[in-house]
């Protein structure tokens, strides 16, 4: 029962961070997990790719709950959201194939590597120059192979991929966020059955998983994020941002760091 519970207060504290600073809760997911998981004593050899994969998972209900609210306020480009799906699921298979042939000590290593670059980049507030406008459609479904693929492998709902893109395309910075949480939505569902299906039949897996999803997990985390996300959200006007997400790069740059090294 004690475990179930720290399964709420992540998908409570997620919920509050991506209400409050509109990032993915992938970041925290994944590396809170995988130490829940050695806790737990589920085999090391899989641990990483369950955590990557029940993080996709809880992202297409989070991700529902945010589309629904930019898309309230007309923010949502779905002309640029349909261009760039078709590249996002094709990414998103292939991303959880290839963390399915990584084993779980490399998969760790490139998920701090990433983490640690998302938190340098929050910490220095970096932001591309729009510097053209958006590419024709095989462009942007390339581009969004690209996105799908990293996103898959990290477990993440890929704003920190498609923001940028965006803004680099001339797409205003509320457009951007808003457009970047929908194909948040084909990034986990693709990824999340792609590591359903890579992870079927796996002999090491803990009960209750569906492939590399361990559904105690995902459900404690849903739950909870879903009722707390509109709390992150009213804090937001409340509280100093730029402070906030220098305070958040130096979190998630300790879990990156653990990851790294633990």
């Amino acid at each position: 029962m004690e475990v179930y519970l720290i399964y709420g207060v992540l998908g409570l504290f997620t919920g509050v961070v991506a209400g409050l600073l509109g990032v993915g809760g992938g970041l925290i997911i994944v590396p809170v997990l995988v130490m829940i998981f050695q806790q737990q004593g589920f085999n090391a050899d899989i641990i990483v790719h369950l955590a990557v994969g029940t993080s996709l998972a809880t992202i297409v209900f989070t991700s529902l709950s945010s589309v629904r609210a930019h898309h309230a306020h007309g923010a949502v480009l779905w002309p640029v959201f349909w261009r760039l799906t078709p590249g996002i699921v094709v990414g998103a298979l292939l991303g959880a194939v290839a963390a399915e042939l990584m084993s779980a000590a490399f998969l760790k290593r490139f998920f701090a590597v990433f983490e640690l670059a998302v938190a340098l980049q929050m910490w220095l507030g970096l932001r591309p120059d729009a510097a053209r406008a958006l590419p024709g459609r095989w462009a942007m479904s390339g581009a969004g192979g690209v996105i799908g693929l990293v996103s898959a492998i990290v477990g993440i709902g890929g704003g920190t991929l498609t923001v940028p893109f965006l803004v680099w395309c001339n797409v205003t910075m509320q457009k951007a966020v808003a457009t970047s949480s929908a194909t948040g939505l084909p990034i986990a569902v693709a990824g999340a059955t792609g590591f359903m299906l890579t992870g079927w039949g796996e002999s090491s897996l803990p009960a209750q998983s569906s492939g590399f999803v361990y559904q105690p997990a995902f459900f404690g985390i849903v739950v909870t994020s879903v009722l707390s996300a509109p709390l992150g959200a009213w804090l937001a006007h409340k509280l100093p941002a730029k402070v906030l997400k220098k305070v958040f790069a130096i979190f998630i740059a300790i879990l990156g760091l653990r990851m790294l090294l633990g």
